[in-house]
């Protein structure tokens, strides 16, 4: 097995995990979406469809066994560590305050009862219902962050996230293929309230991985966010300085606000220099700023994040907008996560069909822009090959899985990519 290592966002992607929407998402109702953190009712059945288009778009590119399911990894560990697994299940029958007697019957589960319920919340032999649904359990990213040879795995910043929490920590404290990452203690959990307790005043330690990536190995940009607070950057931070994993941990500031959740909502890396963006905020620096602190001790202030990338990671940086910068179509693309974009290597990145604006942007840029599945089509005959395609925009078909509020990025927790110079 490959070691994880993740030193960049655009360097061909070689293993990736990602979560197939689940049946959780159908208990999903008008008055609980909102307490769920999900914005509307959603088709589970297309909403698969879509899901399995983007696997099968990934798979392409980073070969099928390299593209891990969390529902295989966590049978997987389930059946690897039996210790771990009875502390897993007094922690998730805990927290959900269920009767003692639940933990007597998930024991007596198979692995893969148990995984499914824990997902779903759902246990189909018995028809019952145990826990609330983790639908937003498809946007990996959040839970587990590759940053250089280290795991960072975050803290949900609601109760609604608890169990996606102790799902993946479980996952990568009892996994056979993360054994390396723990024997050399290259895994930072800052769900340790010991490590990392809440701040003096009070301050919770929340962090999602849709607010962390790497532009460059030696520097970290963080949003601090409506999910992901200044403490916790800092706790992090001090723990990567210390450990010498970056030089650089680049705090950018956005507007605490549901339209611009995480960073990666607003703005990703997806070619060597093109960048898609909300303009108003990432080029404009409209109720924004960004701070880069440095291990050597130096502080530096940028009033966008267009400025930072420019000075200090990269001249020549091309910023695409969203919606090409116009309103209302700016607004629009970006509530559908038109900066969403995942690379899968330099130049060619997956989005949505539906921000057709923003398709013009890429392709005014030179890019080509093809649906996924006359890409997976070209692919089966032999017309387009995954390793000589380049400067490419793939459209996902998105009527369902764009209304869960989250793109190509938010749904890949990358573990190995390819270095670049």
């Amino acid at each position: 097995m490959t070691k994880p290592y993740v030193s960049n966002e655009i360097g061909h992607l070689k293993e990736v995990i990602v979560h197939r929407p689940d049946t959780g998402v159908s208990r999903v109702t008008p008055k609980r979406s909102d307490e769920l953190l999900f914005d509307d009712i959603v088709y589970l059945p297309a909403m698969q469809a879509e899901h399995d288009i983007f696997t099968d778009v990934l798979a392409a590119f980073c070969d099928p066994d390299c593209v891990h399911s969390y529902l295989i990894l966590l049978i997987e560990a389930l059946k690897a560590d039996k210790s771990r697994r009875a502390r897993l299940i007094e922690e998730v029958v805990d927290y959900a305050e269920l009767p003692k007697a639940t933990k007597a019957f998930l024991t007596a589960l198979s692995a893969e009862e148990l995984a499914e319920l824990l997902i779903s919340g759902y246990h189909a032999p018995l028809d019952r219902i145990l826990f609330d649904p983790i639908p937003n359990f498809v946007f990996t990213r959040d839970l587990a962050i590759q940053v250089n040879d280290y795991l960072v795995l975050a803290k949900a910043a609601t109760d609604a996230r608890s169990r996606e929490n102790f799902i993946v920590r479980f996952i990568f404290d009892a996994h056979p293929r993360f054994a390396k990452l723990r024997k050399e203690g290259k895994i930072i959990d800052l769900n340790d309230v010991d490590r990392f307790p809440p701040g003096h005043k009070g301050q919770p330690v929340r962090i999602e991985g849709g607010d962390v990536m790497m532009l460059h190995n030696q520097y970290l940009l963080i949003g601090v966010s409506e999910r992901t607070n200044a403490y916790t950057v800092g706790l992090l931070r001090d723990a990567l300085f210390e450990k010498e994993v970056v030089d650089h941990v680049v705090q950018v500031n956005i507007p605490s606000d549901r339209a611009y959740m995480h960073l990666d909502t607003i703005f990703t890396q997806f070619d060597t220099h093109h960048y898609a963006a909300f303009g108003p905020i990432i080029i404009d620096g409209l109720s924004s700023n960004v701070e880069v602190v440095s291990h050597a001790g130096t502080t530096r202030m940028y009033s966008s994040v267009a400025e930072f990338v420019t000075r200090e990671l990269d001249s020549e940086a091309v910023f695409i907008p969203c919606g090409k910068g116009e309103s209302p179509y700016q607004e629009r693309e970006q509530w559908t996560d038109a900066c969403n974009l995942v690379a899968v290597k330099p130049g060619v990145g997956i989005t949505y069909d539906r921000n057709i604006v923003t398709a013009e942007s890429f392709a005014e840029a030179g890019y080509a822009v093809i649906k996924a599945k006359d890409l997976l089509g070209a692919f089966a005959d032999g017309s387009l090959k995954p390793e000589t395609l380049e400067k490419t925009i793939i459209t996902l078909p998105s009527g369902e899985l764009s209304r869960a509020r989250g793109g190509g990025h938010c749904m890949t927790c990358p573990l190995v990519r390819a270095s670049i110079d």
